[in-house]
Parts: C-alpha cells; structure tokens; sequence
C-alpha cells in the first residue's frame, strides 16, 4: 500500500470508535476495553485535547483510520533541563499490519518528538508482545530499562 493516500493527523471525537475499536482488539486489549462504552475514553479525549504536552493522532487511509498513538511530551530536570516524550498506545489496524505504517508511524513521533526539543523518546511495550520488541529494536530503540507498573 502506498503513503501516498495516508495521513498522520490529531484525532477528533468522532474517531473514538475506530481507535477503542483498535484498541480492544489484542489479547490484551480484550481484557481491559470496553468499545461498547465510549463516556469514559470521551472522557479522556477531552482532558488530553485540553493538555498541550498531549497529541493523540490517528493515521488514516482514504476516509478510515487505520492507526493510533499517543505522544506525550514530559519536562524534566534531569540530562540538564531535556524534554522527553513518550510514546504510548500504539495501534495499527490488523488489515495493515506488515504494510509499513507503524514504521512511519514511529517515525512520524521520533520527528515531532524532535521538532518538540525532545532530547530522548521512550516507550514501553507489555513484555508478552516479542515482535513488538523486534520491530522497536529494529527502528533504533534499545531494550534499556525494565519497566515496572501498579495497578491502581
């Protein structure tokens, strides 16, 4: 498929139920979506549209999303005053899967992180999902942290 008919753009409301639709739809996703039940991702849509350190962007292919990402941009003190951004929920339809998007996806965010000031992008990935880990490894990310996480 060509990049030629993709565009990488801020989501609006109305695409709540391609990305929750998208989000459900993994073994693990299964578990905790619920896209029956938008109120509570509207939500959150709402508070990250009001938050300028917040970009949810959706990719889309003629007029259907076909993927997802949050890129959050995080001050911080440490490595002298950088700004880091953090890559989060990353999603790419399962019709496209293999097709490059999420290379350009990635791609997409390591840009804007640098356009942003970033000085490091990160990004966490459940430790079930292997090829994740290759694809990531294989776009320069390195393996160099173990994650911990609470649920609360």
């Amino acid at each position: 498929m060509s990049d030629d008919d993709l565009t990488i753009r801020p989501a609006g409301v109305d695409d709540l139920p391609a990305i929750v639709a998208m989000l459900a739809d993994d073994v693990l996703g299964a578990q905790r979506e619920d896209p029956n039940n938008l109120a509570p991702y509207t939500a959150a849509f709402q508070r990250l549209a009001a938050d300028p350190n917040q970009q949810l962007v959706v990719a889309v292919r003629g007029d259907r999303v076909v993927g997802t990402l949050q890129l959050s941009i995080v001050p911080g003190l440490s490595r002298q005053g950088a700004s880091r951004s953090i890559i989060e929920g990353v999603r790419v339809h399962a019709d496209e899967r293999g097709s490059g998007l999420g290379t350009r996806f990635i791609t997409w965010a390591v840009d804007e992180s640098r356009r942003q000031g970033c000085q490091l992008v990160q990004l966490t990935s459940d430790a079930t999902r292997i090829d994740a880990h290759r694809f990531y490894e294989r776009l320069g990310f390195t393996p160099s942290h173990l994650g911990f996480k609470m649920n609360l």
